[in-house]
């Protein structure tokens, strides 16, 4: 069987899904780092994967990049 090497961490776009909750990056928290919570609305993203995280909207609005799955 092989390994999967990659875990649920906000790059791949079939772990992501609306309703689910997660800690993003906002656009402007880039540099600082500083994670906002929330549930995802909308997935941003197309691609299947995205190196620095899935672009999400979430329930609230906002806008940014997953880096953490919080359920």
């Amino acid at each position: 069987m092989p390994q999967r090497e990659q875990t649920m961490n906000g790059k791949n776009r079939k772990d992501i899904k609306p309703g689910l909750r997660v800690a993003i990056v906002l656009k402007k928290d880039q540099r600082t780092g500083k994670l906002t919570e929330g549930v995802v609305k909308d997935l941003l993203t197309k691609s299947p994967t995205h190196h620095r995280g899935i672009k999400v909207r979430l329930e609230d609005g906002q806008i940014g990049r997953v880096q953490e799955i919080l359920d």
